[in-house]
């Protein structure tokens, strides 16, 4: 199920955050949100899960205008990994992940079979069942987040959304919970610090600079040496990594101000 934004635009005690955004994410691929610090990523993510209400524009899963159908729908269309997340420090990693069965569930309703067999599913899709057991707080800050991804999991949606899912992890981490989120199929929408990250696991990407849309195609097409020294200030070019033979990002020192208005 694919995911559009059209004219969206966010202002925010009178600072303008989006202006006119628009994009495309298509059915079952990943599509990336890059830019640099406070170039609207998050705040577009936010739009998308109902956390910022656009003063103009209209953000859709497939024919549904999030913002006009029940939460409870919201919650059927769409799973969010958002960042620093606070959880009670009682729960279990089985607590949280059932926790994603709730949008799928009646008022007081208490879990059926098919959410146990669901949410068992999930905890081993995210390969955390191990911990099914352990208390949140007791995980690192990778197993959190593949717990995080599991409870989204749960929620048996067609779209997922995250927030900077690799913040905090380390480089193991990372690349273990990257290469897990291509493995989902879902449709995936992504706001991304790490543009290498974005070059390797993103089918797409939208690059943001002060709160507009300046590209939005593949990886390759968008993060051109020219986008990355007029957005990032940086040199850059695209080679072939050296162990997987994929397209690969380099970087060098930041670019004199020659370099980024010729």
């Amino acid at each position: 199920m694919r995911v559009m934004a059209t004219g969206v635009s966010v202002t925010i005690d009178g600072t303008t955050i989006l202006d006119d955004v628009s994009f495309t994410a298509a059915d079952g691929r990943v599509t990336g949100l890059i830019g640099p610090n406070g170039s609207g990523k998050s705040t577009l993510l936010r739009c998308l899960y109902r956390i910022i209400r656009p003063q103009q524009g209209t953000v859709h899963i497939g024919d549904h205008d999030v913002w006009q159908v029940p939460a409870r729908r919201a919650g059927q269309l769409r799973a969010v990994v958002a960042q620093d997340q606070e959880l009670d420090n009682d729960y279990t990693v089985r607590d949280i992940v059932a926790m994603g069965r709730i949008p799928h569930q009646r008022l007081l309703e208490r879990e059926s079979t098919t959410d146990r067999t669901i949410v068992d599913e999930a905890l081993v899709r995210a390969r955390i069942e191990w911990a099914e057991g352990r208390r949140f707080v007791t995980l690192s800050g990778g197993e959190r987040q593949r717990v995080l991804l599991a409870r989204a999991l749960a929620q048996n949606t067609p779209v997922l959304l995250l927030d900077e899912p690799t913040n905090h992890l380390d480089i193991g981490a990372q690349l273990e919970l990257l290469e897990l989120i291509r493995e989902l199929g879902l449709t995936t929408v992504a706001a991304l610090h790490d543009l290498d990250h974005a070059m390797s696991y993103c089918d797409a990407v939208v690059l943001l600079h002060h709160g507009r849309v300046v590209a939005a195609d593949d990886p390759v097409t968008v993060l051109t040496p020219q986008r990355l020294a007029d957005v990032f200030g940086v040199r850059g070019a695209t080679t072939t990594h050296p162990l997987t033979g994929q397209p690969h990002l380099v970087f060098a020192a930041p670019c004199s101000e020659r370099e980024i208005s010729r």
